[in-house]
């Protein structure tokens, strides 16, 4: 499902004006954003949880050359799905 598809399923089920939907989808999407940018978590009891976990740096392959490269440390989005989601998704 596509953003606008998105935004379309929430016009459906509530009735909302379309620029209405957008504009919260996009205000969920940017807070989202900015919390896992500080750090946080967000937690949406019964969906899930988004968080950033630490990827530590590690060796690999180009896979054009097939030289070795070194991967630097990173931080990495992730979401865990909570209870509720995982039962429905069953």
């Amino acid at each position: 499902m596509k953003k606008s598809e998105l935004v379309e399923a929430i016009i459906k089920k509530t009735g909302a004006k379309k620029k209405d939907v957008e504009s919260f989808v996009k205000a969920f999407i940017e807070s989202v954003e900015g919390a896992l940018a500080k750090g946080e978590k967000v937690s949406l009891i019964g969906f899930g949880t988004f968080g950033v976990r630490e990827r530590a740096a590690r060796k690999g392959v180009n896979p054009k050359t097939g030289k070795p490269i070194q991967i630097p440390a990173m931080k990495v989005p992730f979401f865990k799905a909570g209870k509720g989601l995982k039962e429905k998704v069953k």
